[in-house]
């Protein structure tokens, strides 16, 4: 996770609207986002996210809001005025150019001298050690390499804003992983500030120090990658966000430093209280590795004690996915790490178990 901005409000927009006729793609976007901030927009298909950035970008303008960088509205400023960059998912780089071509090209347009195109070149080159490959053309590098020199090319004309529009999303999984570091590392070198768009949860929370997470149009919940996964704001965060076991019921108990829930499988009690009324509809959410399995039952455990039948199991080699059906029905999912080669996993198939929880491993959702 990268780390937080030092200056708050660099970029700031203030109830940001776009509407395409009469469907409403961005509604009333409120975010301020530190310098040096890496800040991750988050969100499933279609949630605005993209047309978001395309705002900060110049490419689309604001039906209204203001958008603030360092102070100054940028809202209606053309593309080319801004001092913003762009990197696409595709990386647009020129097939007919080497890499070091490619990175120069943007400094070129700008008319700058030859002497400061070529010291800015090769000093972005080296950011992202790719200087044994300038004189290579873009076919002859690997995904991650192209990404790299896209991003050079990016941070070669020392944009104030630089927005990532699915960085990651051209390279497979195991290179994406090893790319997401890399790219944060070059990132809080040059210092500069960065909003990414991302469908990717794994990515957001790796790259980003703060996350937005959207759903039509709106920004649901702002927080950090722990935050937003630990303490969800309502039903569609904690879903969207990793797996979740959500358990709708009524509110029995609410006290300043717990409260209690009555759920389809019995009582559950959360430490932390909700300022609610009591009887009133909430759900309580339970990450599927904060749950403990067993056969036997523990003697230890008085609350949040439950019991069911093994009916699906999930190798994933570091770890196992339990899906447990109560005797009401409910389904349950668990995951338990795998800590050894050599662990006896005694439990199988249509196992009788016990499952628990701690208090404060739940949240109460109002909505």
């Amino acid at each position: 996770m990268a780390a937080a901005g030092t200056q708050e409000g660099y970029l700031v927009t203030e109830k940001l609207v776009k509407r395409f006729d009469e469907a409403v793609a961005v509604d009333e976007v409120s975010l301020s986002i530190g310098k040096g901030e890496i800040f991750a927009l988050l969100g499933s298909s279609g949630c605005g996210k993209s047309t978001l950035l395309r705002m900060l970008a110049g490419f689309e303008t604001p039906t209204k809001g203001r958008i603030l960088l360092g102070g100054q509205d940028v809202a209606n400023m053309p593309p080319y005025e801004r001092p913003v960059n762009m990197m696409f998912q595709s990386y647009a780089l020129f097939p007919h150019l080497n890499i070091w071509e490619n990175v120069a090209f943007g400094l070129k347009r700008e008319g700058l001298p030859k002497d400061e195109v070529a010291r800015r070149t090769d000093e972005m080159l080296a950011l992202v050690q790719l200087t044994p490959y300038a004189k290579r053309k873009p076919h002859q590098l690997s995904g991650g390499q192209q990404q790299r020199v896209a991003l050079a090319r990016s941070l070669a004309k020392k944009p104030k804003l630089l927005l990532l529009d699915e960085p990651l999303g051209a390279l497979d999984k195991k290179l994406r992983e090893q790319t997401q570091f890399e790219l944060v590392n070059i990132i809080e070198k040059v210092g500069v500030t960065v909003v990414m768009v991302t469908h990717d949860q794994e990515e957001a929370m790796t790259m980003a120090s703060r996350i937005a997470v959207m759903s039509k149009g709106r920004v649901l919940q702002v927080g950090t990658p722990q935050q937003i996964y630990e303490y969800p704001g309502n039903r569609f965060v904690a879903d969207f966000i990793g797996n979740v076991n959500l358990f709708d019921g009524k509110l029995t108990l609410d006290e300043p430093d717990r409260c209690a829930v009555g759920t389809a499988i019995g009582e559950v009690h959360v430490g932390h209280g909700i300022s609610g009324t009591l009887d009133m509809p909430v759900a309580v959410a339970v990450r599927p590795e904060k749950i403990e399995i067993a056969k036997e039952r523990p003697s230890h455990i008085d609350h949040n004690l439950f019991a069911g039948r093994v009916k699906e199991i999930g190798y994933f080699g570091s770890y196992n996915n339990y899906i447990v059906v109560t005797p009401q029905g409910t389904k349950v999912k668990i995951t338990e790490p795998n800590g050894s080669r050599h662990e006896l996993l005694d439990i199988t198939w249509e196992d009788d178990v016990f499952f628990w929880w701690d208090d404060l491993d739940a949240v109460v959702l109002r909505d």
